[in-house]
């Protein structure tokens, strides 16, 4: 199994295939517009435009299980990243990231890396998850880990 098995809708509801991402490196993030971690859209926007070229492709996953800080719809998401911290790499709809209505690609990405003492659940806003070329996922970074401390980890995956 890999992440290529999964399919998500993005902000403007068009549903995409993440099999359309093979033989890139992605960065799979949980993301928030109202979290102390939203500044990383900056950090995230200058590591994809700096290694895009090179095979990296970030994905953005809007949750508001966290605190309630993500509450926009979609059309709001967009227009916020997109104003705020001029984000270009790919955000999908909204989702849920734990419990009974976790979007798959998360219940798979949880299980094949589990969190700090081997916990599956995701803590809060920004946790991030690194996939090789073949689609595997290789780590995961607690939502304090800055982007621009994934460049050297991703420049050896690519």
């Amino acid at each position: 199994m890999s992440v290529y098995e999964f399919s998500a809708a993005r902000l403007d509801g068009h549903e995409e295939k993440l099999a359309d991402y093979r033989g890139q490196v992605l960065l799979i993030v949980n993301t928030a517009s109202a979290c102390g971690f939203t500044p990383q859209y900056a950090g995230l926007e200058a590591l994809y435009g700096k290694l895009h070229g090179d095979g990296l492709t970030i994905l953005g996953f809007p949750c508001n299980q966290f605190g309630a800080q993500e509450t926009g719809s979609e059309a709001e998401i967009g227009a916020f990243c997109q104003k705020n911290y001029g984000v270009t790499f790919p955000m999908f709809s909204k989702i849920e990231v734990n419990g009974a209505n976790a979007h798959p690609l998360y219940k798979y990405l949880k299980d094949a890396k589990p969190g700090l003492l081997g916990t599956e659940a995701i803590k809060w806003n920004f946790t991030k998850f690194l996939i090789d070329k073949d689609g595997e996922p290789v780590a995961r970074y607690a939502p304090n880990t800055k982007p621009e401390e994934l460049e050297t980890p991703i420049r050896k995956l690519l």
